[in-house]
């Protein structure tokens, strides 16, 4: 029954980003679905890999590091897409493979140190602050080229590009197309770094008409969410 539920939620999102790459004149295949699996069992990832999911993102380091080695036969890419602590890159670095939310040189130096450590690389993205809440993480659109330009000289790292989080009660679509200027002015100074990982259950129609390249979706897929249980 779970396998249904899960196989209805997927269809019903991929339904959704088809359509939004319609209407913004895109081919479906320019956006990743990263399925945020936060506060799901590892059962759920495992189902989600059966229907053919190959992106999943968690927030939580301990959750996600306990999903990772357990599912670690899978051919899946873990993004982490939450705040992080310095103190975290250590684990993290050892299974994720795209961090999402970097939004400061500090925080970047301990993940390309640790994934060298490992003999890892890891992508990282910058995280654009698109409000002035700072509980939300992220850094200042003006700061983000010079940050961006920090992380590409790091080594056992990648720049992939730009993350951010609609504003509460702004329009996303804004909101996004400040984000799309932004990763334009990354991309001036890094032509790869290209991935704009925007758009959630919510506005992700919002976030692929202004060029989100990810989009990272939990609710809409995986349903309402439960406390997790290791």
């Amino acid at each position: 029954m779970r396998r249904d539920e899960i196989a209805a939620g997927l269809a019903e999102v991929e339904g959704r980003i088809a359509e939004a790459c319609r209407a913004a004149g895109r081919d479906r295949g320019e956006v990743t679905l990263i399925a945020v699996t936060k506060t799901r069992p590892a059962e759920d990832v495992r189902l989600l890999s059966e229907l053919g999911v190959r992106d999943v993102g968690e927030n939580r380091d301990q959750e996600a590091a306990v999903k990772a080695r357990e599912l670690a036969g899978l051919p899946l890419t873990w993004h982490f897409v939450g705040q992080l602590q310095t103190n975290k890159a250590r684990s993290v670095a050892g299974y994720a493979d795209v961090v999402h939310s970097v939004d400061r040189l500090r925080l970047a130096a301990a993940i390309s140190r640790e994934a060298g450590r490992l003999g890892r690389e890891v992508g990282c993205l910058v995280q654009v602050a698109l409000d002035d809440d700072p509980g939300r993480g992220g850094a200042a659109p003006a700061d983000v080229p010079a940050l961006a330009d920090e992380i590409a000289a790091l080594g056992n790292v990648w720049l992939g590009g730009v993350m951010a989080v609609a504003p509460l009660g702004e329009d996303p679509g804004k909101a996004f197309a400040r984000l799309r200027e932004v990763s334009l002015a990354v991309r001036e100074r890094h032509p790869r770094a290209t991935m704009i990982s925007a758009g959630m259950s919510d506005d992700l129609a919002e976030a692929i008409a202004h060029g989100a390249t990810h989009v990272r979706v939990g609710t809409a897929l995986l349903g309402r969410r439960k406390l997790f249980v290791r």
